[in-house]
């Protein structure tokens, strides 16, 4: 049996809805954050070393990073290509560049924008004009033009048909949405249409909600 070591408001909540999307059977060991630090229990080291979420076991494999996930799901699990691709294709490539850009490019930006904007937050009382006036231009200068540049270029995607790959909706929009909806609680998506469009067709999908049923609270959806 396939169990995801599902961690709450995270991108293994991903890895949940594509279970859902293919109907495969799965059981969730949940996992919540330190309340204080907001990072992973340490009873995640027992499934794997670096003691991250996602990560999946079944039987005897365990299987660690999201992208990594998928294409172990797709491969096992996705017997009639209904999410991804025929291999060797056009369409197949682009869900290889999607399930990585997504966390190697997309994701540490996003990232880098919540620690630098926590920072002032968490330091002491009087330091914190201080380090706005520290960080203002890093996020001015750099972080917030290179998100913007990224939120213009996944509307550009979304554009034709409203998905990632081809026509339909595939794997790769699944692995899509986390860095679009965490971009939502970042930046103003206004003016970006077919972003907001896809997240709330994502949003709507029965197999969406199936999934935030299994996992538990979901602060993004």
């Amino acid at each position: 049996m396939l169990t995801v070591h599902h961690l709450e408001d995270s991108r293994s909540q991903r890895v949940l809805w594509l279970l859902e999307e293919l109907g495969a059977e799965y059981d969730v060991r949940r996992y919540d954050r330190d309340p204080k630090t907001r990072l992973a229990p340490p009873e995640l080291y027992d499934v794997h070393p670096l003691g991250k979420s996602p990560v999946i076991t079944d039987d005897t494999i365990t299987v660690a990073e999201t992208g990594a996930i998928f294409e172990y799901v797709l491969e096992t699990r996705d017997t009639d290509q209904s999410l991804g691709t025929e291999k060797g294709t056009a369409h197949a490539r682009q869900m290889t560049y999607w399930l990585h850009y997504a966390e190697g490019t997309a994701m540490p930006l996003l990232v880098m924008k919540l620690i630098f904007s926590n920072i002032p937050e968490r330091a002491p009382l009087l330091a914190r004009r201080l380090f706005r006036t520290i960080l203002s231009p890093v996020h001015a200068q750099f972080i917030d033009p290179r998100i913007a540049e990224q939120v213009v270029f996944w509307n550009a995607s979304l554009a034709e048909t409203g998905w990632f790959v081809g026509e339909a909706f595939s794997a790769a929009d699944i692995m899509m949405s986390f860095p679009l909806e965490a971009a939502g609680s970042r930046v103003d998506l206004s003016a970006y249409p077919h972003v907001r469009d896809f997240l709330t067709r994502c949003h709507q999908r029965p197999a969406y909600q199936a999934a935030l049923e299994r996992g538990g609270p979901y602060a993004f959806a």
